[in-house]
């Protein structure tokens, strides 16, 4: 629980990012250095509550033990904390980084303070395990004589890879791109996680005995995809945690043509340049020099916005058709419920710093891309909309820019891996399948992450992988000791 009397002592402080004039200049982490010292202090204002809503289905998806953790740290018994923190999540370097931390907003001080700072602690102790080698393969040993196939390698496919090779099954895991991690890797820029840490976990996961096949396609038309049939045929269990990749698109007049972009495309096209030649290539979607519009807010919004700003733009513009949030929680959003309020995100401070204003433009809708006669973008037309997204007259605006970059959020999954396994769908396009449960329509056959929920955090993924990990294990086996 901390010092008794430690949230009546001590204020919330969480850790500084980098200057945001110095973090623009380069891609590497936004973050500062931790200070044991002053973590300690923040962990000492974890109460002992009677429940600890952090931990309740309005809190973290993964259950973390964080009043254990917090504790230990508190008593700087950091191994220890680090040990408690593996025993729920995966992958808990990537969430103490990209995590929006539902869990402080179902924190019990949050009611009346501000809440503990949970997510620094989890990312501190989840580095101090990277840095000191307490983090170790986990071989079995025995194996089970089963064959687990696992489609995608996002968070979903990698904590159920990692918990069903665990028990003894043999796992492989295949990637259409060439590096594993899929939305770790592609879809969240360098400045916010390092991909070293994504290949020191993937060489871990290869010592444990995990198969990794990249650059394959499954059930895709490309020289070296494979089969569905291949797959259910060779192994005893398929999963399927594709990902929600099917963007949603904005289909107003003028949308074919150059300059418009969807922001996977963006980020990730950005992201593989970088990595494989510092930029040096030229084979990404650059904004050095342009006049950018980011269309939709969120994580990936966000995301796009920090990367312009690194490329160079000349300016920058965030559309958002929701109203501005609150400042304070409204009647409707009572704790514990995720705190839907304004928050200043890095790529927004950044903006602000350089430009001399927070770039989101709250409550409107684009209603047509403007174009020169040889089809170049030169802008936009919008419309300002109610709460209810109706458009209000005479509010129609011209806006310039040479690169419009489309981060609406996501659709479902693409089916060219399901229709040849003949699954059910549900309502919203994704693979049905109940959760906890995670068999689709045919029994072989299993689905967990944003395929099945639809699109969501990276902690829901963690969630979903080790819960279907979980019953792919009683299928095959009749019993488990999977969590």
């Amino acid at each position: 629980m901390g010092k008794s009397t430690g949230f009546k002592e001590f204020s919330r402080a969480v850790e500084p990012y980098r200057p945001s004039k110095e973090r623009v200049l380069d891609f590497k982490e936004i973050y500062t250095d931790h200070d044991d010292e002053k973590l300690g202090v923040q962990a000492a204002r974890c109460m002992d509550c009677g429940v600890p809503f952090c931990q309740s289905g309005e809190g973290c998806p993964v259950y973390n033990l964080i009043p254990e953790w917090n504790d230990l740290v508190y008593q700087n018994r950091w191994e220890e904390a680090f040990d408690r923190l593996m025993k729920t999540n995966n992958f808990p370097e990537v969430t103490g980084r990209v995590c929006p931390a539902v869990c402080e907003g179902a924190c019990v001080l949050g009611i009346t303070e501000s809440p503990v700072a949970i997510k620094n602690l989890e990312f501190a102790i989840a580095d101090k395990g990277f840095q000191n080698g307490w983090l170790k393969p986990n071989i079995p040993s025995y194996r089970t004589n089963k064959s687990i196939a696992i489609v995608g390698s996002g968070p979903a496919g990698l904590s159920a890879a990692q918990q069903l090779n665990s028990v003894g099954h043999s796992v492989s895991v295949y990637e259409r791109a060439d590096r594993v991690g899929g939305l770790m890797m592609y879809g969240i820029p360098n400045m916010k996680l390092e991909k070293s840490i994504l290949d020191q976990r993937t060489e871990q996961m290869k010592t444990e005995g995990i198969k990794f096949f990249t650059n394959t396609d499954v059930g895709g038309e490309s020289d070296n995809s494979v089969t569905l049939k291949e797959l259910t045929s060779n192994n005893d269990i398929l999963l399927l945690t594709t990902g929600a990749t099917n963007p949603r698109d904005l289909p107003i007049p003028n949308r074919e043509g150059v300059g418009v972009h969807f922001a996977m495309d963006f980020l990730k096209a950005n992201t593989k340049s970088l990595l494989d030649s510092s930029h040096k290539n030229g084979e990404f979607i650059s904004a050095k020099d342009k006049t950018v519009i980011v269309i939709g807010g969120g994580d990936t919004g966000t995301d796009c916005i920090g990367t312009s700003l690194r490329h160079g733009c000349k300016s920058l513009i965030n559309f958002e058709i929701m109203a501005e949030p609150p400042k304070e929680r409204a009647e409707n959003n009572p704790w514990p419920l995720f705190p839907r309020v304004h928050k200043v995100d890095y790529g927004h401070e950044e903006s602000a710093d350089l430009f001399g204003q927070d770039p989101r433009v709250y409550s409107i809708s684009g209603k047509e891309f403007l174009r020169n006669e040889d089809g170049t973008l030169k802008g936009i037309k919008t419309v300002e909309v109610d709460s209810s997204f109706k458009e209000i007259e005479g509010t129609e605006k011209e806006w310039e820019a040479d690169l419009i970059l489309l981060a609406m959020g996501f659709l479902g999954p693409e089916h060219y891996v399901s229709e040849p396994l003949s699954i059910d769908l549900d309502e919203r396009s994704n693979y049905k399948a109940e959760h906890n449960v995670h068999q689709t329509s045919n029994p072989k056959v299993f689905a967990a992450g944003d395929c099945r929920r639809g699109q969501s955090l990276v902690v829901w993924a963690i969630n979903e992988g080790r819960a279907a990990a979980r019953e792919i294990d009683l299928n095959l086996m009749g019993s488990t000791t999977l969590e």
